[in-house]
């Protein structure tokens, strides 16, 4: 069965998925992704042997990621990297024949950084935010996420909704620039707003009532609340808004997109992406896991 993780959505394949499943989407809404992921299928078929025989380009390839962001990419101890993302772009590299080069980035820097350390692509739970077309060209969606709080579990409900979360009285904390950090600041105004430098001490804040509330990707939360059973994600199934999640590409790279395309059509086509979520969110999979 396709993993809709609590708000995360793969996309197609679509037979496995049972309509109540899909939350806030619809079939209607769905049938012209499936069309879209149906037609890079079939030019998978075509691009990835081609590839595979004759690289997109020698040498390296150079995957920029935070590392801060599981399940999506996450630093392992060790000098290396785990998650949904690095799953999926070392699977490319192997069809390339190509070595992995991992290039660490921060949120903040991601902009500034792209083009002057040479990223051929960067992975990690990335937004398909407009501004970032400014610096790179966008990979074809692998699935859907959305905000949602994470709070004390002492807490219940009380920052459930915005208006409850934009109160003068409310510590939310956000990591520092990324999409959270634009949530936060467009939607909480009146709140304190703290900036968090680091991702992944920033949920103890919350646990050790330092923070109130932390608005974030579903999937990270559903994730992260294992790591601390103290912390609860809120209606994650029905997140306060909806945006792709995408790689990002090094620009006017026609062969590399193709290659990056075909490579995410073909795993959502037979099922790749569902299973690398279901490891992540539903098989009890932790970071620093092999």
């Amino acid at each position: 069965m396709s993993v809709v993780a609590m708000g995360f959505t793969a996309l197609p394949p679509m037979a496995g998925i049972v309509p109540k499943m899909l939350g806030q989407f619809t079939l209607a809404r769905l049938r012209p992704i499936t069309a879209l992921v149906a037609g890079w299928a079939a030019v998978a078929v075509v691009t990835i042997p081609a590839a595979a025989q004759q690289p997109v380009a020698a040498g390296e390839l150079r995957v920029c990621t935070p590392g801060d962001y599981p399940p999506y990419s996450v630093r392992d101890g060790a000098g290396g990297y785990l998650g949904i993302d690095i799953e999926l772009i070392r699977g490319l590299a192997d069809v390339l024949r190509r070595p992995i080069e991992f290039v660490p980035v921060t949120w903040a820097s991601l902009a500034a950084d792209f083009a002057p350390k040479d990223c051929d692509v960067a992975v990690g739970g990335i937004s398909d935010l407009p501004a970032r077309r400014g610096f790179s060209d966008f990979s074809i969606s692998y699935g859907t996420d959305g905000k949602a709080p994470i709070t004390r579990r002492d807490r219940g409900a009380d920052y459930a909704t915005i208006e409850q979360i934009n109160q003068p009285g409310v510590r939310v904390i956000a990591n520092r620039g990324g999409t959270n950090e634009a949530f936060a600041s467009k939607n909480f105004p009146d709140a304190q707003l703290t900036l968090w430098n680091d991702n992944l001490t920033l949920f103890d804040e919350l646990d050790q009532g330092r923070a109130d509330v932390f608005v974030t990707d579903s999937v990270e939360g559903r994730y992260r609340v294992r790591e601390h059973p103290g912390l609860q994600v809120l209606h994650p199934e029905r997140p306060f808004d909806s945006f792709q999640k995408v790689f990002l590409l090094k620009k006017n790279d026609p062969m590399l997109a193709a290659a990056v395309n075909a490579w995410l059509a073909t795993q959502l086509a037979t099922g790749g992406v569902d299973r690398a979520f279901a490891g992540w969110i539903g098989g009890g999979r932790a970071v620093g896991a092999n």
